[in-house]
């Protein structure tokens, strides 16, 4: 198992320094955004990814944020691979905020599938560079010289010398602008089950998280923010908070409007000796609130308003055919709406950072998933250039999009900012629940068109508060990165499809959740198609097979719709509707799908492809008396070449027990436009006794890889409704399943 040093970014910098006689490596990496669209195809940065001393020890840069999802493991090992390092001499450096790396934002399934190609560049080139060096030392063609397991071999002599004895040549040379990458048959890590290189930290409680991190003579603070977002302080009164003891001051952190982006929320900050004084402080605020503008909200009107939004033509987003013309003239006509609650990411560790802002520069140590954005933020927020903000990234305990959003960071700084002090802020429970981001509430209406026993139209609208209304108040309708996730990227082969999107205002802060939009929009159409199965009267998985039609790559290029594909090239990582019929076969194939099921038990099935990856899932459930038990759960994915295939399994196990949480329980509602539940009482996860047995498999392919962090969960809820029905004939459209089963 590979090391991890603790340094600081100028001890690790005098420690690979030409100075000190080691070889420091650049290479050029390509940034993106997938909400926003862009290509992968981005500006390159150079930047210090590898380093050798003279021992021979190898330092690798990880520069993405690690919340378990094993990014910090995955990109060194390619690296490690490519250039023939051996494992057990590779040390892991987590990497600081540095716009050299290219995109550090640690979310959209990215990591490998960005950088999995990059990386191996870099490894090629330090490889390249010591064979070079080992070549001029012993003056002989670089040809007949052989890297492997950490030294480079003279094949003729035998003559060896390794890693570190190559330093002093190596870093005198130019760093070579073309390389050749080695077969991948021939990878030594890449494919195989490698531990992660925190997991004894983890295990053993030694690891660094961000409610850990301390800084010598810091004080700590408490934010009481307003019930409802947008709302402000107009008086309060903190003389009884200045009693308790450990409370040193109090005042207003100002609340600059909506939208507030990744700025604080506003509120009264209590900053105190220790974190408990701080709560007690704040326990004692007398504050009188202007609620603002969406005192309004309410999950019950607001529902109705999101149903009324998608029962009448609404914004045409694909249209292929006539859908309308062919539902008006069907004989057999089949609809259905569908209702899913807002939802809060809840990672087990909930916000929390400490910030020290001085005159001349910020630093940072926090468990955030986006530290580039930090930078920005903190910079924003303090009058600071953002290179003057350093940003040490702490081990994530849960992230699920929330910790990409680094309003916590905001606070901290400004808090920092004004009492000269560094300053740890941790958010409790109650405020991730009551003040975070939210997963959109939504509402769904589909119909279809049924001819001759097949499906001769479809048409899905859908409404929901866009994460857009985060960044512009007058955001009323998806983006196309929205409509993209699981929407309008429908893999059927029917003849009229339409997709709408109709208008709705936001009142809360919405933010992306693990598989963000594809939640909603794959659960609609997941059980929409299995209803049409039903009325078809046909074996879910021949309908499903059927409906995807022949084996194709989708475009969209006619339809109108502005498919993103998570924001990679289309040619490169097409949509292949013959991977998602493979995943279906074996799906069915693992979980002897046609066998009877004694009365009382179902299996359902939902197949989709998202961030790039093909996944199926099959449910197999029991009901009785109104109790629900899930059983076994079969996945297949699909997701290119694996690097670490211990990984994949555990995330698409993770999304497996993420899903079945939030359809058993997710549901955030609002009264007066302030958040009802507060913490695990009211809104519950997952308990072990509960979690089914999981089988997954992981199809071997040499395609590129793709995301695995996320697509896991948008089946699990889907595949369930449908294995419930098939249990008990019972049609279930709404969530979350506590509200009718026992659990």
């Amino acid at each position: 198992m590979s090391t991890v040093l603790k340094m600081d970014r100028r001890e690790f910098l005098k420690g690979v320094g030409l100075s000190s006689g080691a070889l420091t490596l650049g290479v050029a990496i390509p940034t993106g955004s997938v909400l926003a669209g862009a290509s992968s195809n981005g500006t390159f940065h150079p930047n210090a990814f590898v380093s050798i001393d003279k021992t021979g020890l190898v330092t690798i840069i990880a520069h993405r944020s690690e919340m378990g999802q094993g990014s910090k493991t995955g990109l060194p090992m390619i690296v490690a691979d490519e250039m023939e390092a051996d494992w057990n001499r590779v040390s892991v450096k987590q990497g600081l905020a540095d716009k050299a790396y290219g995109s550090q934002n640690t979310d959209g399934s990215r990591s490998i599938r960005r950088f999995y190609q990059p990386m191996r560049k870099v490894g090629a080139t330090v490889k390249d560079m010591l064979l070079t060096a080992a070549a001029q030392t012993w003056s002989v063609d670089k040809k007949d010289c052989l890297v492997a397991n950490h030294q480079v071999t003279h094949k003729p002599s035998g003559k060896s010398l390794h890693f570190g004895q190559l330093v002093g040549v190596a870093q005198t040379l130019p760093v070579p602008k073309d390389v050749t990458l080695k077969p991948e048959k021939e990878f030594r890590y890449v494919g195989k089950d490698v531990p992660i290189v925190d997991l004894e930290d983890m295990v053993t409680g030694q690891g660094v998280y961000g409610i850990d991190a301390h800084v010598d003579g810091m004080l700590y603070a408490q934010i009481e923010r307003c019930p409802v977002y947008g709302g402000t302080v107009k008086s309060f009164d903190a003389s009884a908070a200045l009693k308790v003891k450990g409370v040193r001051e109090v005042f207003v952190i100002e609340h600059k409007g909506i939208p507030t982006q990744f700025a604080s929320v506003g509120g009264v900050a209590v900053i105190a000796d220790n974190t408990w004084a701080a709560i007690k402080g704040r326990q004692q605020l007398k504050i009188d609130w202007d609620m603002g503008e969406n005192r309004v909200y309410d999950s019950s009107s607001y529902r109705r308003q999101l149903e009324q939004a998608v029962n009448k033509p609404a914004k045409v987003v694909r249209k292929e055919g006539d859908a309308t013309a062919a539902l008006k003239a069907t004989k057999k006509r089949i609809t259905a709406d569908y209702y899913l609650p807002a939802l809060v990411h809840a990672p087990m560790e909930p916000p929390a950072c400490v910030a020290w802002v001085q005159k001349d520069k910020a630093q940072v140590w926090a468990c955030v998933q986006a530290p580039q954005g930090v930078q920005q933020v903190v910079a924003g927020g303090t009058g600071l250039k953002p290179e003057q903000v350093e940003v040490n990234v702490t081990l994530l305990g849960g992230g699920f999009g929330r910790k990409s959003k680094p309003d916590f960071v905001f606070e901290a700084a400004v808090i920092s900012k004004r009492i000269g002090k560094p300053v740890k802020l941790n958010w409790t429970r109650e405020d991730e629940v009551k003040h975070g981001y939210y997963h959109s509430v939504s509402a769904h209406h589909l119909e279809a068109a049924i001819d001759d026993n097949k499906v001769s139209a479809w048409l899905h609208r859908n409404a929901h508060p866009s994460i857009s209304y985060t960044f512009d108040k007058n955001a009323e309708h998806a983006s196309d990165g929205e409509l993209s996730l699981g929407f309008a990227d429908l893999p059927f082969a029917i003849p009229n499809i339409q997709h709408e999107n109709g208008a709705i205002k936001g009142h809360t802060r919405i933010g992306w959740l693990r598989s963000v939009s594809n939640i909603f929009n794959v659960f609609a159409s997941g059980v929409f198609v299995d209803e049409i199965a039903a009325a078809r009267k046909k074996d879910p998985v021949d309908n499903l097979l059927e409906l995807m039609g022949p084996d194709r790559h989708l475009s969209f290029d006619e339809s109108g719709f502005k498919f993103s594909n998570y924001g990679e090239n289309i040619e490169q990582y097409p949509y292949d509707i013959k991977r998602l019929k493979e995943v279906t076969r074996r799906a069915a194939k693992n979980s002897n799908w046609k066998a009877k099921t004694k009365e009382g038990n179902g299996k359902g099935i939902c197949v989709y492809r998202s961030f790039l990856s093909y996944i199926s899932m099959v449910v197999d459930v029991s009901v009785q008396d109104k109790e629900l038990k899930v059983n076994k759960v079969y996945c297949v994915v699909d997701c290119g070449r694996v690097v670490n295939p211990d990984r994949v399994r555990s995330q698409m196990e993770g999304s497996i027990i993420f899903g079945l949480s939030l359809a058993y329980y997710g549901k955030i509602t609002a009264k007066e436009g302030a958040i009802e539940q507060s913490n695990f009482h009211d809104y519950p996860l997952l308990r072990i006794p509960q979690t089914p047995e999981i089988h997954i498999e992981l199809v071997q392919s040499e395609e590129l890889p793709t995301g695995v962090g996320e697509p896991g969960v948008p089946p699990v809820a889907p595949a369930l409704i449908n294995a419930i029905f098939a249990a008990t004939g019972e049609r279930i459209r709404e969530l979350p399943l506590n509200q009718r089963f026992s659990v």
